[in-house]
């Protein structure tokens, strides 16, 4: 078993934004389970509850950080509480724009899991996420090469969506506490500018991302924003690991917030769940038996929507309802406004955040749309294959990984006319209620937990510990 230290920016339920808090709430849980010691470092922001002090009055660069603990299903959290730098309004940005300083922010963040790890826990594995954790490995590397508290602890990078990279101007690499020789194409440099997440991906002895698909497709200069060609460089350390759901959550025969109980056993709920959806959006009951389409989505252009806004007018055509929900870019945001209020009676849409009507989504629809132009691993079509809500995906990333011919509809062509294709063999599929029912039977039969991810993620620790350490990366 291992000892593992975690670092990243979010994580349930203390702070979350997206899918990176979801997997840093989970996975360090299964992990405990398996047995391995796993410790979490996070920002302490403003609100935080129920931690206690660990250590005091910490130096890092003009700031004065505390360290605090809380331990949580097996798994010690440990928070860095800096309130100038972290008690904000938001986590990344506010007012729609990112803090000009998370970089300090965020080197912070990473100096003090250094400290955490020189004095409270004593890892054999670093294992960082993301640009936001990524100054650990440059630090450990270069400025702190020569302490014996890191000799043999390995680094390991999780890349959840390489589309967030961490550019700053290249004065952010002494500001945040790097030597000024790390500027260079081989290591930080990028385009005249620093590259947080290059020096994560440079200095560490191992790389993976949250899925097998992703992990081939950020080699290709279409996925991979800038550094495909250091990828390939490291494609011997590079792996692949499908993000896990909480089947303890999300499961229809046990959810809270659905108005009925269903299985793959017994199909019954899954038809009150869709009229109890068709009331909270207001839609008539009539659409009952219309195919009911789901989407619930930051609302961006990673997320495909500009198909959806090119195949409208076609798509509004067949005899199909939807159900959307989400926030996001103003553009897509006046695109389902636009579609619901010229198709109110199938047509329901609410632009905000809501956990309870996103379950009652999943539940209720019959189909769940994810045109992705990429999505690194995607955890709305792993929920919906359970609840039986048939997914219609575009075959990237993830949502290739985890959709089969039998349990989904998957285009390939990033277009809307191949969007609107795939939705037209769902209907058609769903036009047959034996073949429909056998597909979401198989769909509900696939297991994505955590306890599975955990086990690739143990085998993958053990490989590290297994192999030579190189206290510096040759650039």
């Amino acid at each position: 078993m291992s000892k593992i230290l975690m670092v990243a920016s979010e994580a349930t339920p203390f702070a979350k934004t997206g899918g990176l808090a979801d997997v840093l709430g989970a996975l360090p849980r299964a992990l405990a389970a398996r047995g391995e010691e796993v410790a979490v470092v996070l920002p302490h922001y403003r609100h935080v509850e129920g931690a206690q002090r660990a250590f005091d009055g910490l130096r890092i660069y003009s700031s004065t950080a505390d360290i605090w603990l809380l331990i949580r299903d097996g798994v010690r959290f440990y928070f860095v509480d800096c309130p100038p730098l972290f008690h904000r309004a938001g986590i990344y940005m506010e007012a729609g724009k990112d803090y000009p300083d998370n970089h300090i922010r965020f080197g912070v963040l990473c100096q003090g899991a250094i400290a955490v790890a020189r004095w409270l826990f004593q890892p054999e594995i670093i294992h960082y996420h993301d640009w936001q954790g990524s100054l650990v490995a440059p630090l450990i590397r270069t400025a702190l090469a020569g302490d014996p508290t890191f000799f043999g602890v390995q680094l390991l990078l999780t890349i959840h969506n390489l589309g967030y990279q961490g550019h700053f101007p290249r004065q952010a690499l002494t500001e945040a506490g790097l030597g000024a020789d790390l500027f260079r194409p081989g290591i930080m440099e990028f385009y005249g500018g620093v590259n947080l997440l290059k020096g994560g991906i440079v200095f560490a002895d191992a790389i993976n991302t949250v899925s097998k698909g992703y992990a081939r497709e950020i080699q290709t200069p279409e996925y991979g924003f800038g550094l495909d060609g250091l990828l390939r460089s490291r494609s011997d350390v590079l792996s692949g690991i499908i993000n896990g759901v909480d089947y303890t959550e999300w499961n229809p025969e046990h959810d809270p917030f659905i108005a009925a109980h269903f299985s793959s056993r017994q199909f019954a709920g899954k038809q009150a769940c869709k009229r109890d959806l068709l009331e909270a959006l207001g839609l008539p009951l009539d659409n009952m038996t219309r195919p009911l389409i789901g989407i619930v989505s930051r609302f961006a252009g990673q997320k495909g929507f500009d198909l959806i806004e090119s195949a409208a007018r076609e798509l509004m055509k067949e005899n199909l309802c939807l159900a959307v929900l989400g926030t996001g870019e103003q553009r897509y945001e006046e695109l389902f406004r636009t579609l619901g209020a010229a198709f109110p009676d199938r047509v329901g849409v609410r632009i905000e955040y809501n956990e309870v009507l996103a379950h009652k989504i999943e539940a209720g629809a019959d189909m769940f749309l994810m045109p992705s132009r990429y999505e690194p691993c995607g955890l709305n079509q792993i929920y919906s294959l359970r609840y039986g809500t048939v997914p219609i995906v575009r075959a990237t990333g993830g949502l290739d990984d985890t959709i089969r011919q039998d349990t989904g509809f998957k285009f390939q062509e990033y277009s809307g006319f191949a969007l609107l294709e795939a939705v037209r063999a769902a209907l058609a599929a769903f036009a047959d209620p034996g073949v429909w029912k056998q597909m979401m039977r198989n769909g509900m039969a696939q297991d994505y937990s955590w306890d599975a991810s955990a086990v690739e993620y143990s085998a993958l620790y053990e490989r590290l510990k297994a192999e030579s350490f190189s206290p510096v990366r040759s650039s």
